[in-house]
């Protein structure tokens, strides 16, 4: 072999590895899932966003819940039977309310039993997400954000403020029109969590839950805490399986897209229970 051939032999490897340690990564996620699914006899969806970087400039791109992810994830739960229960892993900062929103609803739709998984954080979005699911399995160190609505770069709470602070004639037009924004999002919001939170506890209970969340209480990167959410009534638990570390573990932050939302595409019923042997306990 000569130097040419050997030189093209080695480019051809060079850029096939990169393939090929991509589709190993992948093969063992969906192993991994599968194996979670026939543990815990239910759909496994994973939903998770890290900041990538672009393989050709190296700019960071940090991932959001878009329209994507929902339809993604309500493929994956329309695939899935009724009577199984679906368990959600997620790990994002949040997105499109729109988006989040279909999620959560989806989610509340399931008739049997939904759990949401949280090793590290689910903030914003997320958050609204976790409030539909019946059990929401948190690390201990794991965080869950307030869901109060942002326009822009501004929190739609803060707005409300500056009517509330100078007087109307000291106020320009286009701040005038976004305080209007800003209060219906605030309400739509808030009227969502409540309804997520229907079944869960009381009215008065519900109410007060959706106001700290949803209108400003705190800035919307405040990390709330396993013992906060607690306080507030969410069905925490922090009994966390660890293969939802060793998942976690396969979706590192790589140079490449990849889906954010992935699921194994089959149909999902609940199994029938087999025969035991006569005689077997």
């Amino acid at each position: 072999m000569d130097f040419l051939s050997f030189f093209w032999l080695f480019f051809i490897i060079s850029s096939l590895q990169p393939i090929i340690r991509q589709k190993m990564l992948e093969m063992e996620r969906l192993k991994l899932l599968e194996r979670l699914e026939r543990r815990r006899s239910s759909r496994v969806i994973v939903l998770i966003h890290r900041q990538e970087t672009l393989s050709l400039l190296g700019f960071p791109l940090v991932r959001y819940i878009n329209i994507e992810d929902s339809e993604a994830v309500l493929r994956a739960i329309h695939m899935t039977d009724p009577d199984v229960p679906i368990d959600l892993i997620l790990h994002t900062p949040g997105g499109l309310v729109l988006a989040a929103e279909q999620i959560a609803y989806a989610l509340k739709k399931h008739r049997a039993k939904v759990t949401v998984f949280v090793p590290h954080y689910a903030m914003s979005g997320g958050s609204l997400i976790a409030l539909a699911a019946d059990e929401i399995v948190m690390d201990e160190n794991a965080v869950l954000g307030p869901v109060d609505p942002q326009l822009g770069q501004y929190p739609a709470a803060s707005i409300l403020k500056v009517l509330e602070r100078k007087p109307i004639a000291e106020v320009d037009d286009d701040t005038v029109i976004m305080a209007d924004v800003a209060e219906k999002a605030i309400r739509q919001v808030k009227a969502t969590v409540l309804d997520l939170l229907s079944d869960k506890m009381a009215p008065d209970q519900a109410e007060r839950v959706a106001t700290m969340l949803s209108t400003g209480v705190w800035t919307h990167d405040y990390p709330i805490t396993v013992r906060e959410a607690r306080e507030l009534g969410l069905p925490v638990s922090t009994e966390m399986p660890k293969e939802i570390y060793r998942i976690m573990a396969l979706y590192p932050q790589t140079a490449q897209r990849r889906p954010s939302v992935e699921y194994i595409p089959l149909p999902r019923s609940r199994e029938p229970e087999r025969p035991r042997p006569r005689g077997e306990s």
